[in-house]
């Protein structure tokens, strides 16, 4: 009699609240469950993945429910935003159903929130930070009925109190098994990438130059790395991958990465790691294997500013030949005092010189300053506001942001951010309704009224000068703001966009709306998540940004 194989099932959760009449882009592919899946299927499982962002309403949450009949085990993830929110809803479906069927999470919010998660009742553990070597080890557990204090890794609740299992170092991707691909059915997220209106996905980045802006193209995501070597006193990777930076081989990347663009032809890699560009030998390496094995693909990575600035020329060089057409970098502040705060080694205007030099490469830097950390003066929020403005005028490609503070569990920031008063969400819906944490402040009245006002101004004239409200028109409206940009005067700017706002509606209702798509890299750009009491975009844009 043949043995039927013990069934582990894992549910991706949405990326956006489709209940705001929002797609999100189908390029994200889900990472997180393909990595921990492979090590089960090499031993044999049946492993299922159901990435609920394929499937509309609750049709998501049902299939997940169906599959979850006769399971061994159903496991979970979740970054801030709304994938807490439907996790949870999914999960609590699940266990409506089936009871007593085990379940575990993962990820970045859960391994900063374990209690959150425990106290649902949802879950017998939460995975904390690297998960692939403690999931395999979990499956181990449930399947041989030992219990799960024994596996290192976990948070766990014991008696009413969240208790951590042995730690667990992070390991190299040398531990780590291939990523299972054939797990995968990629033709869904082909499909609904080359729609005609695929530009206007949240969450959608620039198409590759080559293929023509707003026309559809085929992209994935990708893991190059875990964890990142930074300090940033903002950010919870120093808490959750222990500054612990795990670099992909270029070689095993280059490799694996051949084999799927030769099997699924795909247009675009997104690489979603928190630091890409540590190691200048890495990065050269792998821009050099690209074009020695002709796979012409655009690509876009997370890379500091003082890695742009150490990185020889031709190295740079050879990561715009090999298709590098956008950087991620997180410029943060725009005075020293703050970027000591930080832990960031960036000082004056590195930043602008940074993004000058992809700029010159044709590299669209997506840049993001932040505003309103715990004790921030009101001057250096204006300072930051102010270099973001110069470099928007010295980098004509780049697409400078500023973002109001967010504070986040599992960080230095947090702590500091509560002793000054920050009253932030309680439960896991709240947490899952944050809103569009880089457009609207979560701390209410952490930003001073000026401050809030100039970066509304510094966005609003930045949409213009960009062409992305008038479809890349050079009219009187445009040339307006790259004055004002470049005098770095907001001094009536207010009126002044209220009376485009009145002009644009008048002119969107006689003739066909031409403003153009916002990608993740533009002001205004959507994170499909709704928002709270806390929260209110609408406040922090004017029309002409919110588009």
């Amino acid at each position: 009699m043949i043995q039927r194989k013990k069934k582990i099932v894992l549910y991706q959760p949405k990326q956006v609240d489709e209940t705001l009449g929002l797609e999100s882009s189908k390029d994200m592919l889900p990472l997180e469950m393909l990595t921990i899946a492979a090590y089960p299927d090499q031993e044999g499982y049946e492993v299922l993945i159901i990435d609920g962002s394929l499937y509309r309403g609750e049709s998501g949450h049902k299939a997940l429910v169906d599959a979850c009949e006769g399971a061994l085990l159903v496991a979970t993830t979740g970054i801030l935003g709304y994938m807490v929110n439907d996790g949870w809803q999914a999960m609590t479906k699940v266990k409506a159903h089936h009871p007593k069927l085990p379940a575990v999470i993962g990820g970045w919010f859960a391994s900063v929130r374990p209690d959150l998660q425990l106290e649902t009742g949802l879950y017998e553990a939460v995975i904390m930070g690297q998960g692939e070597l403690t999931f395999r080890d979990v499956v181990h557990a449930i399947d041989s009925g030992e219990p799960l204090d024994s596996v290192p890794g976990l948070s766990i609740m014991r008696e009413g109190q969240v208790i951590r299992t042995g730690a667990r170092a992070v390991v190299g991707w040398d531990e780590i098994a291939p990523m299972p691909w054939h797990l995968l059915d990629i033709e869904p997220y082909r499909r609904h990438q080359m729609r005609e209106d695929s530009a206007r996905d949240v969450l959608r980045l620039p198409t590759p130059p080559w293929i023509g802006y707003g026309k559809p193209y085929f992209g994935i995501t990708y893991f190059g790395s875990y964890g990142c070597p930074e300090p940033c006193t903002f950010c919870c990777s120093p808490l959750v991958t222990d500054r612990r930076w795990k670099p992909v081989p270029a070689e095993r990347m280059l490799d694996d990465i051949q084999n799927i663009y030769e099997r699924w032809g795909f247009d675009s890699i997104r690489f979603h790691d928190a630091n890409f560009g540590v190691q200048e030998k890495r990065s050269r390496a792998f821009a050099q294997g690209l074009i020695d094995r002709k796979i012409k693909i655009g690509w876009n990575a997370f890379i500091e500013t003082h890695s742009i600035l150490q990185y020889k020329q031709d190295t740079l060089d050879l990561m715009a030949e090999s298709g590098m057409y956008v950087a991620e970098i997180g410029a943060e502040t725009g005075t020293d005092s703050m970027m000591k705060d930080i832990g960031k080694p960036i000082h004056g205007d590195d930043n602008i010189e940074a993004a000058v030099k992809m700029d010159r490469l044709g590299i669209q830097g997506s840049i993001t300053y932040i505003i309103g950390f715990p004790g921030e003066s009101e001057e250096s929020m204006m300072a930051t506001i102010d270099q973001c403005r110069r470099l928007h005028m010295a980098a004509p490609h780049a697409r400078p942001n500023v973002w109001p503070f967010r504070p986040i569990p599992g960080t230095v920031m947090w702590d500091q951010a509560l002793e000054l008063g920050y009253d932030g969400p309680k439960t896991i819906p709240e947490w899952g309704s944050i809103g569009e944490y880089h457009l609207e402040e979560t701390w209410p009245g952490n930003i001073p009224p000026s401050v809030t006002e100039a970066r509304m101004m510094y966005q609003h004239y930045a949409t213009l000068n960009w062409g992305l409200a008038r479809g890349r028109r050079r009219g009187f409206w445009e040339k307006r703001a790259e004055e004002r940009l470049n005098n770095g005067s907001f001094v009536n700017g207010h009126l002044e966009s209220k009376i485009f706002g009145l002009y644009n509606k008048v002119r969107r209702k006689l003739l066909r709306p031409d403003d153009l798509p916002r990608s993740w890299v533009d002001p205004g750009h959507k994170t499909g998540t709704a928002g709270n009491e806390r929260s209110g975009a609408t406040k922090a844009m004017t029309d002409a940004t919110k588009g």
